[in-house]
């Protein structure tokens, strides 16, 4: 997660009874195996755990990719929010302009514009929160289909293997400051599951 635009929602995991850490990864100039690496050395410097984990958008695949290259990583849970797992057309339309992957940076115009879809084959307990609110940059890019977040389409964060998948009322950004967002997120880090009936 990044620094300022999660804060609400890790004061809100604070007030929960978590202890909240940020990773920050250069997406700039960094490939994925360079910031999963990173985030392995980061997450073995909390000891035994056990460890949550809560990515959102690209930071879910930075989780995916660590998990999937080391399996040697301390027990916990996983939340991605809005992680476009099998891609975007967002950022596929951006990647085609001629100064488009570089206005994506590395990372994100080599994992956001792959075709090959994603599984989810690790232990830990793996849930999903999407939103459905049309409210962001990425419908300029891309004719998104219904229901979308703005940036990524519902569809876009579905993953095979993944424990539970949820759909906010919520946009891209706008997930980070839900109430409604942390309480499934608290759910899940605590019991594995979003709590629907």
């Amino acid at each position: 997660m990044n620094g300022l635009e999660s804060l609400v929602l890790r004061n809100r995991l604070a007030q929960a009874g978590f202890e909240p850490s940020v990773f920050r990864y250069p997406s700039t100039q960094a490939d994925i195996g360079e910031a999963a690496a990173a985030l392995a050395i980061h997450l073995h410097g909390f000891g035994a755990g056990p460890v949550h984990l809560v990515g959102h958008s690209l930071g879910g695949l930075v989780i995916l990719e660590a998990f999937a290259a080391r399996g040697e990583l301390p027990q916990g849970r996983i939340v991605l929010l809005a992680s476009p797992v099998q891609g975007s057309r967002a950022a596929r339309a951006v990647a085609a302009w001629s100064l488009g992957p570089h206005l994506l940076g590395r990372l994100a115009a080599l994992e956001l514009t792959r075709r090959e879809p994603r599984t989810w084959h690790g232990e830990r307990e793996l849930g999903i929160i999407a939103g459905s609110r049309s409210a962001g940059m990425g419908r300029l890019f891309a004719d998104l289909p219904a229901p979308n977040d703005g940036t990524v389409s519902v569809d876009e964060t579905r993953l095979a293997g993944a424990s539970e998948h949820i759909v906010h009322d919520v946009s891209h950004t706008g997930m980070l400051m839900s109430a409604a967002v942390a309480e499934s997120l608290v759910k899940f880090l605590g019991s594995g599951s979003f709590g629907r009936s």
